[in-house]
């Protein structure tokens, strides 16, 4: 017959139970370093803008050419609605970022966001002529890193090596 452990005796005290292991976290911790892009931002930017100046002129000159066409004012709004979709468009190259901790690294891309360990990540990469940096993967595959831009020259370079340095202390770590 097995023990039963002693029943509460009201103090609000249980027997210690084993622990289990802590969860392996599925995101970049309060530490974690933020990475992204200067150039390509600020491009985005400025193009969204000029797209959006430039639908505004559109909008405004519509009526006062005779073209034989009656422009209405819905008519301008939705031209500046479509000039908003285009600038939300450009705005989207504006979103890459990468947050990465000790225990793996966030890759938010145009669209997507996802979460890699490190001891799932073979390395960080930036092939001769790439425009970006990519994590190798397991299975020869890669997944690009759109935050680290060739463009952005030096701080492309104290960006893969911030990766790498993050990397290498995980794997010895673990």
């Amino acid at each position: 017959m097995t023990e039963q452990p002693p029943p509460d005796s009201g103090t609000g005290e249980t027997p210690e139970q084993p622990r289990a292991a802590a969860p392996a976290p599925a995101g970049p911790g309060p530490d974690a370093v933020t990475l992204r892009p200067r150039a390509i931002l600020i491009t985005a930017w400025v193009c969204a803008v000029a797209v959006m100046v430039f639908f505004a002129v559109v909008a405004y000159l519509m009526p006062s050419e005779d073209t034989g066409v009656i422009f209405r004012p819905v008519d301008q709004a939705s031209m500046m609605v479509i000039g908003a979709f285009v600038a939300g468009g450009l705005l989207l190259m504006a979103r890459p970022r990468v947050r990465a901790d000790g225990h793996g690294i966030e890759i938010r891309n145009v669209v997507l966001t996802r979460w890699f360990p490190w001891p799932e990540v073979y390395g960080i990469s930036f092939p001769d002529g790439a425009s970006s940096a990519r994590l190798e993967l397991p299975d020869d595959e890669y997944h690009p890193i759109l935050a680290v831009q060739a463009v952005d020259r030096g701080l492309a370079v104290r960006n893969v090596r911030t990766l790498r340095d993050l990397h290498r202390d995980a794997v010895r770590r673990g």
